[in-house]
């Protein structure tokens, strides 16, 4: 049932080109509905494919009603996103709409699976009530990141970015970086140069892969990660488009790049501190 929830890499390019992306999932669950519909007559005498073919017809009938419930992140949601952002002109507030929308759908799936639940219809009162609350929490998920993206429009990762890193020598230990470092300063993020040059970072993220005993053997250049591997961001970018970047990279942290400088470095926490920044003076 979840299948009615497309998958689309970042924002779509227009709003045509989501609408036609959304509606191919409703239109392939009436399609097979159809087809197994119209094949019964041709399996009258087969008893048990009969009944399958029913029941196929049924549930894909059924499965393309419910995705185009104009509720995001449903199909039928993101249909009607593209429906109000053709005609709005404005993706945030299409966004926010069908997405509100989404969360009114699924308090009402909740609402209607605990009524089933309370008179006895248990099974499917918490399947109906999980949906509901599925639905809500990913509209609520949508809601939370337009206004956060909100707050973020227009400012850039140079407002943001804090000093480079701690340099470290290559050659000096993670047993070292620890005792001199990290428990004495409380740093966590260090940049290892060698000859005068940076070569890439190591964070305790990296050092806590590195068994402990080895700490005193292994060296801050073998345990760092290269700086031509590391996701990096320009200071001139969106901050919005680094919060996504380290989401998809699954990274909490990067080194801001002009060029080939190193010119700071960006992290979830220094976002988080800026958004609230942002919300106490009103954006």
């Amino acid at each position: 049932m979840f299948g009615g929830v497309s998958q689309i890499a970042g924002e779509p390019p227009s709003a045509t080109a989501e609408f036609l992306i959304a509606v191919v999932g409703p239109l392939t669950s009436f399609a097979l509905a159809a087809f197994f519909f119209f094949l019964e007559p041709l399996l009258v005498n087969i008893t048990p494919a009969l009944g399958v073919a029913k029941y196929l017809a049924l549930i894909n009938g059924m499965l393309g009603l419910f995705n185009l419930i104009p509720g995001f992140p449903l199909d039928g949601g993101r249909v009607f996103r593209a429906i109000v952002w053709g005609v709005s002109k404005n993706f945030r507030q299409a966004t926010l709409i069908a997405a509100s929308t989404g969360r009114f759908f699924g308090f009402l799936f909740v609402i209607v699976g605990v009524w089933q639940a309370l008179r006895g219809n248990v099974g499917n009162g918490l399947w109906t009530a999980f949906i509901g609350w599925f639905l809500e929490s990913a509209a609520g998920a949508q809601v939370q990141q337009q206004m956060v993206q909100g707050l973020l429009v227009g400012h850039k990762v140079s407002e943001v970015m804090g000093n480079a890193c701690t340099p470290v020598p290559g050659d000096t230990s993670l047993q070292e970086v620890v005792d001199q470092e990290v428990l004495t300063h409380g740093r966590r993020c260090f940049l290892v140069d060698q000859g005068g040059r940076v070569v890439g970072l190591l964070t305790l993220h990296n050092m806590k892969e590195i068994p402990r005993p080895s700490w005193t053997t292994t060296t801050a250049a073998q345990a760092m990660i290269p700086l031509e591997k590391l996701s990096s961001i320009d200071p001139n970018s969106e901050l919005w488009t680094a919060m996504e970047k380290m989401g998809r990279d699954g990274i909490n942290q990067m080194p801001v790049m002009l060029g080939n400088n190193l010119v700071g470095m960006l992290s979830r926490g220094d976002i988080v501190k800026y958004l609230r920044t942002l919300q106490q003076v009103g954006g």
